[in-house]
């Protein structure tokens, strides 16, 4: 078994809170359980060409690039960020270009590739859900990025499912204890078993959020799982269902708590969200340690930020929970199993996005209320994330908050240090510079914001021109962001609004790029690109169609 000592002083270091310099980026926020999008990496590309698509094929002729160390076909929807660890790239994708003969059709598929060359090691194919577009919306492939700790991969599926998987999948044989992937791969489908070869994942637990919990994903499962001192915590994106105004599973959780071993659910959340959620939930939690305990950090489909006890408690898990909006208190229903405590919370949506010439705004309305997607970021003892809603409802107003994490109960007044209108509706992750103090966030509209994360003060906004679903990446005094029309920008991460560089990639960017071990990883919907160390020569001249990065 090829197993590492590097992926285990990762895992080390999460715990601690401590960003490695030059390392893996091996999950969603890299080496930061906070989830702040910085890189301390220097030295990054400053500029590259993605080349062109070879003749009648869908792939790229590397001859053709510049400054790109190799690119690997994906399919032809990619959400998914990449992540990095242990000689490996994950991604998810969907089954457009099919890697197997023995699986064609629409699927969702997680691809490994090896770091070095982006040779194709092996793919996770999930089967879509019976159900349809209602809870498993066709070709969008699998949404989530993984996490690694040391040789396991810990995934959230289109099926609602949290897999841990073999970092090598079948090549070093099949681990278990689950051993049923020949049937895993034709569940729904009608077909007879299709026995695992070298090239497929291994699965070694399998935990069902729709089975085991009765979740009710709308369109789409979607979280990056955090892991911590041997725990995997999970937004289950329980939601509506196709009316749109019915939550067919109010008393499921939202967050679940399972061992990272075994796959055994050690908790659910005591915050009662059901029956308040405006459409979906797709964020992913983080984690920081305030006061001496263990906090994670969540969105709610309620459009509330949440602080809980990373620590399952015993007992029935009852709690007084607040009914937003408004200041009544409900009692919730007793259940059997652990919880994860609430510590604290505070309601995002301020009062006028509520409610206009004392009539009720109803959702999904331009001006009014939103869910929260985006992962809120801890950073210093504060948390920051803004508010948002599914792509498919368009543009509308935004809020981004920077919340006192140290606070308990309702935080909704006396917890947010600073919160700031000017954003419109923002599924994307903060980033922040710690060498500058700096916050960069981009919205769906297509703006990137730049304030003073201490004080909010907004320093530039710089207009995409297109819609932005992924997050800002800072790294090395840049702050490198995707669009939906292809274009990857480079900013300055300074308080002036400096362009310093655009390349069109061929095809949208859904996803944020990452950096990992001297390489910056750009994913587009069809390609997923390796810039950086020991990619073909830039050579003197400026490429075509591109801003040369002046440093």
């Amino acid at each position: 078994m090829h197993i590492k000592t590097l992926p285990f002083l990762l895992s080390a270091c999460l715990i601690a809170d401590v960003t490695l310099v030059g390392e893996d980026w091996p999950a969603w926020g890299g080496n930061d359980p906070g989830r702040n999008f910085y890189s301390p990496a220097k030295g990054l590309p400053s500029t590259f060409n993605p080349g062109k698509v070879k003749s009648g094929t869908e792939e790229i002729d590397l001859a053709t690039t510049k400054g790109v160390k190799w690119v690997a076909k994906l399919g032809s929807q990619s959400y998914g960020n990449p992540v990095v660890a242990g000689g490996h790239v994950y991604v998810g994708t969907n089954n457009e270009s099919p890697r197997d003969k023995r699986h064609v059709g629409d699927r969702s598929c997680l691809y490994c590739f090896d770091e070095k060359t982006g040779e194709f090691l092996w793919q996770l194919v999930v089967p879509k859900m019976k159900s349809g577009k209602v809870n498993d919306w066709e070709n969008l492939g699998l949404l989530a990025s993984p996490y690694v700790v040391g040789n396991r991969v810990y995934v959230v599926t289109s099926r609602g499912e949290v897999l841990c998987l073999d970092s090598e999948g079948m090549a070093n044989g099949n681990d278990g204890p689950y051993l049923d992937e020949a049937k895993y791969v034709v569940q729904d489908l009608g077909k007879p078993p299709i026995e695992p070869g070298k090239q497929d994942a291994d699965i070694v637990w399998r935990y069902d959020m729709i089975d085991e919990l009765g979740v009710f994903p709308h369109n789409a499962s979607n979280c990056s799982v955090l892991v911590v001192d041997g725990v995997v915590y999970v937004c289950t994106s329980n939601g509506q269902d196709w009316t749109h105004v019915n939550v067919p599973s109010p008393n499921s959780p939202s967050f679940i708590a399972l061992d990272a071993k075994t796959g055994k659910l050690l908790a659910e959340d005591n915050a009662g969200i059901g029956p308040r959620i405006f459409h979906g939930q797709w964020t992913s939690p983080s984690t920081g340690v305030v006061n001496g305990k263990r906090l994670i950090f969540a969105g709610g489909g309620d459009g509330v930020c949440y602080a809980f006890d990373a620590q399952p408690q015993k007992g029935d898990g009852s709690a007084i929970v607040p009914v937003l909006p408004g200041p009544e208190f409900k009692r919730e229903e007793e259940t059997d199993n652990s919880y994860l405590k609430k510590v604290w919370w505070a309601d995002l949506n301020p009062p006028e996005y509520k409610t206009k010439a004392g009539k009720p705004i109803k959702y999904p309305a331009a001006e009014g209320v939103s869910e929260i997607n985006a992962t809120p970021v801890f950073y210093k003892n504060r948390v920051y994330v803004a508010t948002g809603q599914d792509p498919e409802h368009g543009e509308g107003v935004g809020h981004l908050v920077c919340l006192d994490a140290t606070k308990t109960g309702d935080i909704t007044k006396n917890g947010v240090i600073w919160s700031y209108l000017g954003i419109k509706r923002s599924i994307s992750t903060v980033s922040i510079d710690p060498n500058t103090g700096l916050l960069f966030v981009g919205d769906f509209s297509g703006f990137v914001h730049c304030l003073d994360a201490e004080t909010g003060k907004v320093y530039w906004v710089y207009d995409m021109k297109a819609h932005m679903w992924g997050s800002t990446m800072v790294a090395d005094g840049k702050v490198f962001v995707g669009d939906e029309d292809g274009d990857f920008t480079v900013l300055a991460a300074d308080k002036t609004m400096k362009l310093l560089n655009e390349v069109n990639v061929g095809a949208p960017i859904y996803s944020t790029p990452v950096i990992a071990n001297g390489v910056m990883y750009i994913g587009s919907q069809t390609h997923l690109f390796a810039v950086g160390a020991a990619g073909q020569p830039s050579g003197a001249e400026k490429p075509s169609g591109q801003i040369q990065i002046k440093n």
